[in-house]
Parts: C-alpha cells; sequence; structure tokens
C-alpha cells in the first residue's frame, strides 16, 4: 500500500495514539463518540497528520466543516492579526467591527434581494434553536415541523427535531413540546413500481395529507428542511416537493427555514444549496464550513421577521466571537478568490462519475447520488432486496482508515458513506482518496462474501 499523500508508517492505533487513548478513556465520557482511534498532529489543506506522523486523506472534513481547508493561511492570518487586538470583548457589551462586517456580508450572498439581518451564534444546534425563537416570536404560533431522517442537533429542541433515535436521542427524553414529523421524499426508496414522477405527486400529497391529520397547518411556526439532508444519508430531495412545501408555508404564513449548516458555503457548488431549487428561504442557519472550523453559526433571514425580537431576547455570551467573524470573514474572501463555488461543482462531477461506475461493479451498492460535491454511495446486502447494509460500511471505514483515508457514515441505518472531502484538494490527492476507496470497498465487500 504506497500511495503518494497518504501514509500509514506505523501500526494502528500507533504508540502515541494508544497512551492517548488510554487518559482519553480515563477522562472523557464514552458518550463523545470518534471516528477513528488516533489524535492529529498536523493538518494542512486536505490532509491530517497524527501524533504518530501517520498521514491522512480527509474526505470527512470534520463533517463539512473545513471547505476551504486545514488550516488556510488566510485564515490562520486573519486569527493571527485578531488575537493581538482584543479576543472578546462580549457583543452584548460591547460591540466590534467584524460582527457588523460578516453580518453584511451573509445578507449580501444570502438569496433574494430583501432586507436582511444576521444573529450570530455559536454552534449549529444553537442556530436552529434562535430560528424557531424567531419564527415562534414572529408569527404568534407554537407548531414546528420537520422531516423524516432529518439531523438539526443535540440539544433539547434540535434533538426533538431530530429523526435518528440512537445515538442522538434514546433514554434523553422528555422532548419538547409541539414538533411534528412530516415525510421526505427519498427516491432510492419509493414504493416499488412507482416512477419519480409519480413518486413526486404521492409525497408531496402525503405532505398535505400530513397538514390534515397531523398538524393544522394554521398554528405552525416554522417548517424546517436540510436542502440536502445530511446525517440522514445525503438524500436530495426533488425541485418539485420543495417548491411544493414552500408554496404551503406561503399559503398559511408559515416561516420557511433552510438548516443549510452542513450544505452552505461551496459545499453543493453554490454559496446556499437551497438555490439549486429555486427558492429563496425566509430563515437559514448556517455554521460548519463558514469560519473554518472556529464556533461560529448564524441566522439570516428577512429584515420584518429577524426584528420581532426585543433587545436582550438573542444572543449569548460567546455568540458571534470576533476570532469566529474574523476567521469568516477571511472564509468568504477564500471562497471568492478560489472559486470553490465552481470547484465545488468539478470535485462533485468527479466523484460522481467515481461512484457510477462503483455502482455497476458492486452488487452491494444500491445507490449513488449527490448534489456538488455533496456526494453518498448506499450500500445493500444485494440489488434485489435493497436490505441495508450497515456492516460493509463499518467494514470499508475501518480498511480506509488501515489505509490512510478517512470517511464517515451516515444513515438512518448507518448503510451510507458520505464524503465531505475539503473543496481546495488537489486532483491528485482526491483522485489517490477515491483509489483508495475503492481498494477498501473490494476488500471489504469480498471479506464479507467469504465469511
Amino acid at each position: 500500500m504506497s500511495y503518494k499523500f497518504a501514509n500509514v508508517r506505523t501500526e494502528l492505533p500507533g504508540p502515541e495514539a494508544k497512551d492517548l487513548l488510554a487518559k482519553r478513556k480515563m477522562f472523557i465520557p464514552k458518550g463523545v463518540s470518534n471516528g477513528i482511534p488516533t489524535f492529529v498532529d498536523h493538518a494542512n489543506g486536505a490532509l491530517l497528520t497524527d501524533v504518530d506522523g501517520n498521514t491522512y486523506i480527509d474526505f470527512a472534513g470534520a463533517i463539512g466543516t473545513i471547505n476551504v481547508g486545514h488550516c488556510n493561511p488566510q485564515v490562520v492570518d486573519a486569527l493571527h492579526d485578531q488575537i493581538d487586538k482584543y479576543i472578546h470583548p462580549g457583543f452584548n457589551v460591547m460591540m466590534y467591527q467584524p460582527y457588523i462586517e460578516l453580518a453584511e456580508r451573509l445578507a449580501q450572498l444570502a438569496p433574494g434581494h430583501h432586507e436582511k439581518q444576521v444573529l450570530l451564534l455559536n454552534s449549529g444546534a444553537e442556530a436552529v434553536e434562535n430560528a424557531v425563537k424567531i419564527a415562534r416570536k414572529y408569527t404568534k404560533r407554537q407548531g414546528i415541523v420537520v422531516f423524516s431522517g432529518g439531523f438539526h442537533g443535540r440539544t433539547l429542541m434540535t434533538m426533538t427535531m431530530t429523526s435518528k433515535v440512537r445515538p442522538y436521542k434514546f433514554e434523553f427524553g422528555p422532548f419538547a413540546p409541539e414538533v411534528y414529523k412530516a415525510p421526505y421524499p427519498y427516491v432510492f426508496r419509493r414504493p416499488v413500481g412507482m416512477d419519480e414522477e409519480e413518486y413526486d405527486k404521492y409525497i408531496l400529497d402525503q405532505f398535505k395529507n400530513f397538514l390534515l391529520g397531523d398538524v393544522a397547518p394554521e398554528t405552525i411556526a416554522a417548517v424546517v428542511m436540510e436542502p440536502v439532508q445530511g446525517e440522514g444519508g445525503f438524500i436530495v430531495p426533488t425541485k418539485k416537493f420543495v417548491q411544493g412545501v414552500f408554496e404551503i408555508c406561503k399559503q398559511y404564513g408559515i416561516v420557511f427555514v433552510a438548516d443549510e449548516i452542513q450544505s452552505a458555503f461551496g459545499r453543493t457548488g453554490k454559496y446556499f444549496a437551497m438555490e439549486h431549487f429555486n427558492v429563496i428561504p425566509d430563515l437559514i442557519t448556517v455554521s460548519k464550513s463558514l469560519a473554518a472550523g472556529v464556533p461560529l453559526s448564524g441566522v439570516i433571514g428577512r429584515k420584518e421577521i429577524m426584528d420581532t425580537a426585543s433587545p436582550g431576547e438573542l444572543g449569548g455570551t460567546y455568540s458571534g466571537s470576533p476570532l469566529g467573524c474574523r476567521a469568516a470573514l477571511a472564509v468568504l474572501d477564500v471562497i471568492e478568490k478560489e472559486k470553490l463555488n465552481e470547484r465545488g461543482k468539478v470535485i462533485g462531477e468527479k466523484v460522481m462519475a467515481s461512484f457510477r461506475q462503483l455502482a455497476v461493479k458492486y452488487d452491494m451498492i444500491g445507490d449513488v447520488r449527490g448534489l456538488g460535491a455533496m456526494c453518498a454511495i448506499e450500500f445493500v446486502k444485494s440489488k434485489e432486496t435493497l436490505e441495508p447494509n450497515k456492516d460493509v460500511v463499518n467494514a470499508i471505514v475501518n480498511e480506509a482508515y488501515k489505509r490512510g483515508l478517512i470517511t464517515l457514515s451516515a444513515g438512518l441505518h448507518g448503510n451510507v458513506i458520505r464524503v465531505l472531502m475539503p473543496l481546495v484538494i488537489s486532483d491528485e490527492q482526491l483522485e489517490e482518496g477515491l483509489q483508495i476507496l475503492e481498494e477498501s470497498i473490494a476488500v471489504a465487500t469480498a471479506n464479507l462474501i467469504v465469511h
């Protein structure tokens, strides 16, 4: 296993990692999950090197956080410059310019020509929580509608909004009231014998029936939708469904919220994935790749909705920290300068071309899908039964790690491999990563067949 970029030179985990793992077990609760059993020493672009000197190609990107790459020089310079001036006066105490500059940039970039305002926060879950607060304040309603398969966070409200019970919700109840889950289009798993056009109509009718049987639309404050479901397995909805739901929201005065925490900032080939559906959301939640790894999130929305809350009702001690704002401003500069939206499209085309070839070759690949560089493979036990195959995904992720590639699983059944490589990855690194992924699939599927 000799590669140009990936270089695993010790047993895994290596000796330094083993020492740290022992301390991790002693001092960190097991409820904090870890993808691979090692520790980073340094990172650059699309490469990570661990404490034992093993180098990995990163197809995970800190779960979609590193679109501009690890330690992007422009981001690093911005952080150094900021930390020498001030670290945190607290925007609620004494305001600072980077918050204003970032809010202006995000308002300009977000879809639509209407007036917008921006609230900056810390995490994706916090952004979703505040979008719910704002929608309820504006509409004077209580109900929140989300979709099956969605993931919105781990706080009480966002855990309630999330679909997957294990590991996110099991034994953590009771949950927040007035949250309802509607059906979400999953083209690969549509009813047998139904073509895609028929399915479009069927799933939208299901949503309309949901508003008759589960919750009255007049009581709904917001519908919260991921343009592409992340943890759900990179499920891309149909344009007709998204537009249909949006029109129903307009009809009943419901705030339409796009949860773009994983899908924004070049990942799908545009600043915001919702642009692919020709829909202009009322509110957009953002985080992850916004600040290249510095904790920062935000809610971008229509001024008349955002401005409903009174002073003191929004914000938090660390919300919109100067370091996060400066990092985010640098990220937006990098996306524009290096044309990362266009790069996202190119990466997506290369990845999907590779995935389609794999789908022909391996019976355990049931579906390949994606939008821009947000791509996934769904594994099944066979193309006849389409039964989810979690075992092979676990084996592939482990085999890839041994070869120097970091990958992620996803999906309700854990049977999907999703890729979120930094958009600054070179063509050579991308090709090597895809080669390692194919080798890992070959080994894992062969082993499962033998056993």
